[in-house]
């Protein structure tokens, strides 16, 4: 399902979402680019046209980033879209309050959010449109299933879930193939790692949401030093060795880091031709002890 290239700093490899889309396994999280000001805008939309330069073919938005803005960017950004950019966004929640949010997949909204969505995007239909949060109001079969009518109809390619246990991505397969998940994961923070491995049993992508900064932020000072030395050993920084790390975790991971720095790009693109030696993979996985409850309900 992967194949090597070194055509550019993000395809390293690739990976086939839904038996359709062949995109490099290092894609782009495009939540921390700015819509506003006007000079923080212009310079957002550089950052997205430079990671398609650069080989990505996955990028990923969602309509609660900015409320739409994120979505709007990225079309003004990339549109016309090439053939082979593959851009996922999610719906599910929706605002309440100037700061905060609140779940809202009853079929009747999520219908509306991927309208809205569409028109955002500029586009007749979502590659790959995921479920952002299931809401515990409304049975997951009918979360699932009104995603899965908008697919008969044109407007999704293949749906993904967010968030989920080994035991909900179960119970969403009874109604619909689903062909990715997107969970908080990174190598201190592997709740989900039984996810992981039910996704890599079924080919199913796994793109793990803050790969590197929710890292950072709970690493304690030995962690940072097995980090460093690494980085050290193979020339690389300490965000392109959890990339690494990431990415050879297993073949159905695509991290999907975020930056609205172009120097910060170009750093995260160069981990997908990084190569951690077993001792230093078997190091690093010893650091953190993985959790093992991401199958309750």
């Amino acid at each position: 399902m992967t194949s090597s290239t070194m055509d550019s700093p993000a395809s390293a490899s690739t990976f086939t979402i839904g038996a359709e889309y062949r995109v490099s396994r290092l894609g782009f999280g495009a939540m921390r680019l700015p819509a506003a000001p006007a000079a923080a805008r212009e310079a957002a939309i550089a950052v997205a046209r430079r990671a398609v330069e650069l080989g990505v073919t996955l990028i990923d938005t969602a309509h609660m980033y900015g409320w739409g803005a994120n979505e709007e960017l990225l079309a003004d950004a990339l549109r016309p879209y090439p053939d082979e950019l593959l851009i996922t966004t999610k719906v599910g929640v929706t605002r309440s309050g100037p700061d905060g949010w609140s779940y809202d997949a009853r079929p009747e909204s999520l219908r509306e959010q991927v309208e809205q969505s569409l028109r955002r995007l500029r586009t007749e239909r979502v590659g790959l449109l995921q479920l952002h949060r299931i809401d515990p109001e409304v049975p997951l079969a009918e979360q699932v299933g009104a995603l899965r009518e908008l697919q008969r109809e044109g407007k999704i390619g293949h749906i993904g879930l967010s968030e989920v246990t080994v035991a909900q991505l179960a119970e969403a397969r009874q109604t619909a193939e689903i062909a990715s998940v997107q969970n908080r994961y990174n190598l201190f923070d592997r709740e989900y790692d039984s996810v992981v491995d039910a996704c890599q049993a079924t080919g199913t992508a796994f793109l793990p949401w803050r790969p590197v900064a929710g890292a950072f932020g709970s690493l304690q000072t030995g962690e940072l030093d097995a980090v460093t030395n690494v980085a050290t050993e193979i020339g690389a920084t300490r965000p392109q060795v959890l990339l690494a790390w990431l990415l050879a975790r297993s073949s159905v991971v695509l991290p999907i880091p975020g930056t609205a720095s172009l120097t910060h790009l170009q750093e995260n693109l160069a981990a997908a031709n990084l190569q951690l030696s077993d001792p230093q993979r078997l190091n690093l996985d010893h650091m953190a002890v993985p959790a093992h409850d991401a199958d309750r309900e």
